[in-house]
């Protein structure tokens, strides 16, 4: 595109989250006055926690129920941090990093744009292609969709005992293949190494048989790809 009238600006705002099935009722705790209604899904509120003002939205990246607050510059970011974890200890909630989330959203499907995929992979590479509706009106790449290969190459994948390093570290009988691991962490829940990896043969797929090259430097044999809930 041209002649367009562009300003790129860093805002400034730093982001955070509380995801949980009781993340509602903290919430509803922490706001100084009423809980905003309605609050749906990908809805944004603005709110007050300790007498500062806080953009919500009913958004995050765990699968899990869950909200995301914004912190814009000049707010006492430390009373608002303070009163969330007041609100959360009725419910257990504890702080987690993002090593945590990033577990939890592996396990869940969700895709990271720029690791799990970028430009140059299609959506039915990425396990996305049913989020696809080739009958609607043009669209931008529409045309290149039509002509795609229409399979999936995204999987989920356990490693018993480690973690996957990233890139191409996946391998058949010794061969290594042009197979990827986009995105690995040990899960707390399954006990295990879980990631997202795109196999470079459409034919494979759920029950494929793999080395994984693991983040100690271990291999670890006969490893099954699995489906994801991609």
């Amino acid at each position: 595109m041209s002649g367009l009238d562009v300003e790129v600006i860093d805002p400034n705002v730093w982001v955070s989250q509380v995801q949980g099935p009781d993340s509602l009722k903290v919430l509803e705790t922490a706001v100084d006055g009423a809980y905003p209604e309605p609050f749906r899904y990908f809805d944004i509120a603005e709110v007050q926690v300790a007498g500062q003002n806080v953009i919500l939205s009913r958004s995050g990246f765990t699968n899990e129920l869950g909200w995301e607050f914004y912190l814009e510059p000049g707010i006492d970011a430390e009373a608002v941090g303070d009163r969330i974890l007041e609100a959360g200890r009725p419910f257990r909630m504890v702080p987690t990093s993002a090593k945590a989330f990033r577990a939890r959203r592996i396990e869940a499907g969700l895709m990271n744009a720029g690791s799990d995929f970028d430009a140059s992979v299609t959506p039915f590479a990425a396990g996305l292609g049913h989020m696809v509706d080739l009958g609607k009106a043009n669209f931008i790449g529409k045309a290149a969709l039509q002509a795609a290969d229409r399979r999936c190459r995204t999987w989920g994948m356990r490693v018993q005992g480690g973690v996957a390093n990233l890139g191409k570290v996946l391998s058949r009988n010794g061969s290594p293949p042009p197979e990827i691991t986009c995105s690995s962490a040990w899960s707390p829940f399954q006990q295990c190494g879980v990631a997202l990896v795109r196999l470079d043969d459409p034919d494979l797929g759920p029950g494929t048989v793999l080395d994984v090259e693991c983040i100690d430097g271990q291999t670890r044999p006969r490893r099954s790809v699995r489906d994801a809930d991609v």
